[in-house]
């Protein structure tokens, strides 16, 4: 059945990131091979297909579908000359707020601070200043339960992932963040030195890779309001489309992903919105139902699933 399959950093090891997570560069060639030898890869071709016309032909019912998240520049420099030099092609979601502001996103932000830190003494401060108090307690025991149960985080890098993405109410997590950055951060991070570019994003799709949305600000969509979820998808889109051109395919991922990361009022703004498939985080092949019933849902593997998948932060 075909497979797809997802990726973050791609990168080899960098001095700026000493402990950032990622997929060594070396490895993800290998993996590379690996699918090939093992499963082969799907076209495009074939799998918009199979997306259009909501079947499996027996040529489509086998193969991989590569995907990369958050728009960050190893994406180009490393993964872009890898699939062109092979032949393939890939789907890259890109949460659009750090080309129209010129800031990183706090998702990465808090990359930074792991990867830079020891997270106990980063957990230690927020316990000292009470953070407690700063919690949407709306769905924390739902994202205690559901969240990063396939990563291999320290106790603490978890615990600070979980409060800083999921518990913190979203109106008081960039203040929050800040203060952390001011504490315990004396770099400055270039923007074009973490994500890709504008001109990279049109020569990548005018290579055949599909660009797709991956939001504004890379939220927990089931955390918003109908109002709040609406603008996070139809300005990603509108920004996708106002420089990059036709897309050909209008493609979303959700942030995070998992069940608990977006809801029935996501799946109606993105049908509106001419969106013609989007992933979730589900372990498990693209079935028949899932392109018939389930669109906005498909199921993605995790890189770490797959031999020589395994993140590291040494």
């Amino acid at each position: 059945m075909m497979k797809a399959v997802m990726y973050h950093y791609v990168r080899h090891k960098d001095k700026n990131f000493p402990h950032l997570f990622r997929l060594d560069f070396d490895l993800f060639k290998k993996q590379l091979d690996y699918f090939d030898k093992k499963y082969g890869f799907v076209s495009k071709e074939s799998f918009i297909n199979s997306i259009r016309n909501k079947e499996l032909k027996e040529e489509e019912k086998e193969g991989v579908i590569l995907t990369f998240d958050d728009g960050l520049i190893c994406h180009y420099k490393n993964v872009f000359p890898e699939l062109k030099k092979r032949g393939l092609w890939g789907i890259f979601y890109i949460p659009t707020f750090p080309f129209k502001e010129n800031q990183i996103l706090d998702v990465h932000r808090i990359h930074i601070l792991i990867s830079n830190c020891d997270p106990k003494d980063l957990y230690t401060y927020l316990q000292k200043k009470q953070i407690q108090k700063l919690f949407d307690m709306n769905k924390i025991d739902e994202f205690k339960r559901l969240t990063y149960l396939n990563q291999d985080n320290d106790q603490y890098s978890l615990i600070i992932k979980r409060i800083l993405n999921y518990f913190i109410k979203y109106d008081k997590r960039k203040l929050v963040i800040d203060e952390l950055f001011d504490k315990f951060i004396k770099e400055n991070f270039n923007v074009a030195d973490f994500y890709l570019s504008v001109n990279n994003l049109k020569e990548m799709n005018t290579a055949g890779m599909i660009i797709g949305s991956h939001t504004e600000n890379h939220l927990v969509m089931s955390k918003l309001s109908n109002e709040l979820q609406k603008y996070e998808i139809e300005n990603s889109f509108n920004f996708l489309e106002s420089k990059v051109g036709n897309l050909g395919v209008k493609s979303f991922c959700y942030p995070y992903g998992g069940f608990h990361t977006f809801n029935d009022k996501t799946l109606e703004i993105l049908s509106s919105n001419n969106c013609e498939f989007s992933f979730n985080v589900e372990q498990r092949d693209i079935s028949l139902d899932d392109l018939r019933y389930k669109v906005h849902q498909l199921p993605r593997f995790d890189c770490n699933q797959f031999k020589y998948g395994h993140a590291s932060n040494t």
